[in-house]
């Protein structure tokens, strides 16, 4: 009895390895975040194989069906819209109810974001606090806590709320931070900008439509 947890490409969809296109290939079914989304994945690799939508709104409800269908002999993948699924994305739950099922869980090696951004920040990486999206709830005092850190911290965040969260790291966080911005990683609008807080936040101030994916990545200036 067996989970494959596959990641997909993030932007280039040559970011694929021939593993995970062989056990997309070969499982009874693929647990998809949004068909719409992944068909164009699928497609691109001529993936017949049959899919079932598995998101954050209907997983309580369909988990006990996955696990018996994996109990019953069938194998089963799930991707999410792009990158290591139950990283910012659906897949947790699945995976500890296959867990206390005693159903064994295999993630395949595969595309994430903050890992790109993390290696070319130039920031020291051998200790790291990823924290993916900021909590709309108790969020300053995610961010007080945050800020004793001396570890290089990774955030995710969307660009409607990308100027009110630097904001907010320059608050809690002061000037005594670099950061770099990686926006719409392995994509054709893929772009990265460095420097103090004050002069990113000024230059995203200054434009018209802020728009992508981005990751943020903040070290304390006396850790460079």
């Amino acid at each position: 009895m067996l989970l494959y947890i596959v990641p997909t490409p993030i932007g280039n969809l040559e970011d694929f390895t021939f593993r995970s296109l062989r056990v997309l290939k070969e499982v009874d079914l693929i647990l998809v975040e949004n068909y719409n989304f992944s068909k164009k994945l699928l497609n691109f690799y001529n993936i017949k194989t049959h899919t079932k939508t598995y998101h954050i709104h209907n997983e309580h409800k369909i988990i006990p069906s996955i696990l018996e269908k994996i109990k019953k002999g069938k194998k089963i993948a799930l991707i999410s819209n792009a990158g290591t699924p139950s990283i910012s994305d659906p897949g947790f739950l699945l995976i500890k109810s296959c867990i206390n099922a005693s159903i064994s869980v295999e993630c395949l090696p595969g595309p994430t974001a903050f890992i790109p951004a993390l290696v070319i920040s130039g920031f020291p990486i051998h200790e790291f606090v990823f924290i993916g999206f900021l909590p709309k709830k108790k969020r300053k005092k995610k961010l007080e806590n945050l800020s004793k850190e001396n570890r290089t911290l990774i955030f995710y965040e969307s660009p409607h709320r990308l100027v009110r969260t630097l904001n907010d790291l320059k608050y809690f966080f002061g000037l005594e931070i670099n950061i770099v911005i990686c926006k719409e990683i392995s994509k054709i609008f893929q772009k990265t900008l460095r420097g103090n807080i004050e002069d990113i936040i000024l230059y995203y101030k200054t434009q018209k439509k802020i728009l992508g994916e981005y990751t943020l990545i903040i070290s304390k200036k006396n850790n460079n």
